[in-house]
């Protein structure tokens, strides 16, 4: 079973990933792993990258497209098919994909998009703050102060929110992944292969509506 998984920061596209591994022993790939392990041991095409990321330069799609190729023509996920996770991100990448699948005799069975309206995730992502005092991190939602305006940890009444956090980055953050997304989906939903997933529930509902399409295509 060969998946690609999509969602939006915060829509708890990790967690499900684990999940999947656990239950089905799929080979989870990401973007970023793929690209450390293929440099930590010196393939030709890690190299290559090597070189672009070692002057600050975004990998060309050509590099990670054979990057890709290199990592799904290995043995491992030939025994157990693979799970791509930032891969593709673009219409490119995406034809690219549908290629490297056909030179390896491979098939993309499936694509989840974990599906959160973005003004939930807006909530979700930007509320976290920090006291200023000793470093405690809480979240207004998840981890709330026990008394309200008071860190637990020092009694401080100061807190702080990094840039990364605050509703304006979140919302601009968002967006460029909507951006990114949109021809993607709109790209495997042609295909007949996209599944959304309703991604604000609780995390086993969430992977309960997951496992239905994957044992229909296991």
């Amino acid at each position: 079973m060969n998946l690609m998984l999509m969602g939006l920061p915060g829509a708890g596209k990790g967690t499900q990933a684990e999940k999947i591994v656990d239950k089905y022993h799929i080979i989870h790939i990401s973007t970023g792993d793929m690209f450390r392990e293929a440099m930590a041991n010196e393939t030709p095409v890690g190299l290559k990258a090597k070189g672009f990321i070692d002057k600050g330069e975004l990998v060309p799609d050509e590099v990670t497209n054979e990057l890709v190729k290199e990592r799904l023509g290995q043995d491992d996920v030939k025994q157990n098919g693979y799970m791509l996770d930032g891969f593709p991100r673009n219409l490119e990448q995406a034809k690219a994909l549908a290629q490297i699948n056909a030179d390896l005799g491979l098939k993309l069975d499936a694509v989840i998009d974990i599906d959160v309206d973005p003004a939930i995730l807006v909530e979700r992502l930007s509320g976290r703050f920090i006291c200023k005092n000793c470093g405690a991190t809480y979240h207004k939602l998840n981890h709330p102060t026990k008394v309200a305006g008071v860190c637990d940890r020092c009694g401080s009444h100061e807190f702080y929110q990094r840039e990364d956090d605050k509703p304006e980055t979140v919302k601009n953050r968002l967006a460029v992944n909507v951006k990114m997304n949109t021809p993607l989906i709109d790209f495997y939903q042609k295909d007949g292969i996209l599944h959304r997933i309703d991604g604000d529930q609780a995390i086993d509902q969430v992977f309960a509506d997951v496992d239905t399409v994957l044992n229909k295509i296991y």
